[in-house]
């Protein structure tokens, strides 16, 4: 049976799916299958976007439909029969999951405390424990997404009501969160809460061990305000002008431009939405203007209110600033479309990148999430998915955090991901490009970059440093300083002599440029560790149930024997680095003895080295992709081997046969293959596919940062140059 959890609330707007987010990805991180269930749809109308949101999550894997108890209709018809259909329909989810996280009802339907009473029947006949949400806020809108803050004892006494409710439902309390809470206030509201707990102590309000946790989360105003699309929405406008795409950025704030353009321009705010009477149009083309500029706020967007259409020439003159910042129109007044604005409120979703990992880091932060597991009885599951390594991966990348460059400051995925990156603690980082760009261009995709440093490659102190250095490195190829001082202002070389000099950790880049652009300037600055002499290459292959290592995939096209001993010494070192127990498989077509031919002495050869340079290192080989990974055909084929059937570093013959197979697997077996992660280098270099996903790049900054740990470990000093690359 599945471990599951209740999560409800006493009122409405509590932000209750941002927690279910939070407990959702926390589980994930801890046992394979999670499930989600909403008890109650919150419309029949339109999909439940809480639900959609939950189901979105890389470790979830059901259909939308099964995963829906009941409408209100069903339960105003009759609360008994509804309360025996979400029982059966959660029955079959819970027989497909190890845990459920189950999403009580929203209040856009009954009373409040009738509601969170049939919450907690729900919940007591599922057999869940309630993690309760209490609201910091008053419901009452105050600006933008925001409420009144309440007071700690105003929270103990609405907990204390909740408690009771519960309480009559026989619904066990497991934990308790305050969501919104003053930030000034966090630990004030958790002892208020803490108390009322306490003294109630009923036995319903108890887990096993006697312990119910109470956090507090403080409310965050990117996570509360409503989006350009939701503002259009609230007020049935329609984009007249801009990238839609930007229409997801949050709003701050709202002038109201009914005066001159000259009074207007000082009270222009950060994310603030600008209404403008529609017939204003000198007051609409200086905020266009002052938007683009740069020397004034980064505004959200424009309202054009009012039943007045553009003038052909303005429309024109708009056209020519080239300018893709959304603007909507409504017909309405000033007056009801100013009160539609402030009373509009955000919705939270996963299209939303800023607020998806901002909720996850606070609710990192704030919340004990191994305490919350342990209560739950999930004990750490042997089996790794793709999404428990990557979390791994985030885990042990931002327990010593690294500096890591990205030279592709220009490319939209490199900022997402930079955002990301920085939410989540993962990293610091250097992002290579115009300062003034790049953080226009955050603004707009709506995420947030500022704890990034942002450098010039032209920046004429660093690229004067930077040419001496290279012109020193390469001066036995005849590099005059002038050369190098043009060379330098490469992204790709610019970074590597960051790395080199130590301004940084480590480079990831890639996205925009080809492999051989990204590792061929540290090839030439950073080169090989002593004793290895090629630089190569693994992808993290993250199977359904375990993670193995492939290698080489992306850089030799034909290693010679001994080549292939490195590829496999190295492979073998990164995959202890990332917490794999390396195995090594040396892969031929033939197994053992039993073949022969120029490419099986090859592998032959290459094992005998690998034993030579490596004595402790399990390796088998030649063996085939089989016999070394499933254990019945090894029984067979290699019986009493140590890796056959076992193996968890497969080092392929040549590139062809990596290559392809690589790719074979991550299509045909549905695994997430992470990499290429090269290895053999001084210092971490990593290149991502010119296709590569935002994820992709994150998973490769927190890999690149893991390696950076290693290399301060060791602080290996730079050895033989290798020359040109073969990718």
């Amino acid at each position: 049976m599945a471990q599951s959890i209740f999560i409800t609330s006493a009122e409405g707007h509590s932000g209750k799916s941002t927690i279910a987010l939070g407990v959702l990805d926390a589980l994930s991180h801890a046992t394979p299958r999670v499930g989600v269930f909403r008890a109650i749809a919150r419309s029949t109308v339109e999909p439940d976007y809480v639900l959609e949101m939950l189901l979105a999550h890389d470790g979830v894997d059901l259909p939308y439909e099964d995963c829906i108890g009941v409408t209100y209709d069903e339960v105003r018809a009759d609360p008994d029969a509804a309360l025996g259909t979400i029982v059966e329909r959660y029955k079959a989810v819970e027989a497909q999951c190890d845990a459920v996280v189950i999403i009580g009802s929203d209040y856009t339907d009954v009373g409040s405390p009738a509601e969170l009473g049939y919450n907690a029947r729900i919940a007591a006949n599922l057999g869940a424990p309630v993690l309760l949400v209490m609201s910091g806020r008053s419901g009452e809108a105050e600006k933008l997404g925001s409420s009144p803050a309440r007071t700690p004892e105003e929270i103990g006494q609405i907990t204390a009501l909740a408690l009771a409710e519960l309480a009559h439902g026989r619904a066990g309390l497991l934990a308790v969160i305050v969501n919104r809470a003053e930030p000034e206030r966090v630990d004030d509201v958790t002892a208020a809460v803490r108390g009322v707990i306490d003294h109630a102590r009923e036995p319903e309000h108890v887990t096993s061990d006697g312990v119910v946790p109470v956090w507090a989360i403080p409310e965050d105003t990117f996570l509360v305000a409503p989006t350009m699309r939701e503002v259009m929405a609230a007020i049935d406008g329609t984009l007249i002008k801009g990238d839609e795409e930007l229409l997801s950025r949050e709003v701050l704030g709202v002038v109201i431009a009914g005066m001159s353009m000259v009074n207007v321009l000082p009270r222009l705010s950060e994310s603030a939405i600008v209404m403008i009477p529609a017939d204003r149009t000198e007051v609409l083309l200086a905020t266009l203007l002052a938007h683009t500029s740069g020397t004034f706020p980064s505004i959200s967007g424009i309202l054009l209110n009012g039943p007045f259409p553009l003038p052909e020439q303005i429309d024109r003159l708009m056209d020519g600033v080239a300018s893709n910042l959304p603007i909507i129109a409504t017909d309405e007044g000033t007056f009801e479309t100013a009160v539609k604005v402030i009373n509009t409120r955000g919705r939270f979703a996963a299209a939303s990148q800023r607020r998806y990992d901002t909720a996850l880091a606070m609710f990192e932060q704030y919340v004990d999430t191994a305490m919350l597991s342990r209560s739950l009885g999930l004990a750490r599951s042997t089996v790794v998915t793709p999404l428990m390594f990557e979390y791994q991966l985030v885990e042990r990348s931002r327990s010593d955090r690294r500096r890591i460059v990205l030279p592709e400051g220009s490319d939209d995925r490199v900022i997402r991901a930079a955002a990301t990156v920085l939410a989540r603690g993962i990293a610091d980082l250097v992002i290579l490009g115009d300062e003034g760009e790049i953080r226009t261009r955050a603004a707009e995709l709506g995420v947030d970059v500022s704890a990034a440093q942002i450098i010039s490659p032209f920046d004429p102190t660093y690229v004067e440093q930077f040419a001496q250095e290279y012109a020193r490195l390469r001066a036995h190829k005849g590099i005059s300083l002038d050369q190098a001082a043009d060379t330098v202002t490469d992204v790709s070389y610019f970074g590597t002599l960051m790395v080199h000099l130590g301004l940084a950790d480590g480079m990831v880049s890639g996205a925009a440029h080809t492999t051989a652009h990204t590792i061929r300037p540290a090839f030439e600055i950073i080169k090989t560790k002593p004793g290895v002499s090629v630089v190569s290459s693994v992808f993290l292959m993250a199977l359904a149930d375990r993670v193995l290592v492939y290698g080489d995939c992306a850089v030799i096209p034909d290693p010679t024997a001994e080549q292939l001993a490195d590829i496999a010494v190295s492979s073998a070192a990164t995959a202890a680095q990332f917490g794999i127990d390396p195995r090594v498989a040396m892969l031929s077509y033939s197994t053992g003895e039993s073949g022969s031919g120029a490419d099986v002495e090859k592998v032959r050869a290459a094992t005998a080295f690998v034993r030579d340079r490596a004595p402790e290192l399990l390796v088998e080989g030649p063996i085939q992709y089989d016999a070394a990974a499933d254990a019945a055909v090894a029984a067979a084929k290699m019986p009493g081997s140590r890796v056959a059937g076992r193996a968890t570093v497969f080092v392929f013959p040549d590139l062809n046969t990596g290559n392809n197979t690589y790719k074979a697997v991550q299509r045909s077996a549905g695994a997430v293959a992470i990499g290429p992660v090269l290895q053999g280098l001084n210092k971490p270099i990593n290149d991502l596919s010119r296709g590569a996903l935002v994820d992709d790049i994150v998973n490769t900054i927190a890999i690149t940062a893991i390696q950076a740990q290693a290399d301060a470990d060791l602080a290996a000093p730079a050895s033989s140059e290798q020359e040109g690359t073969t990718a």
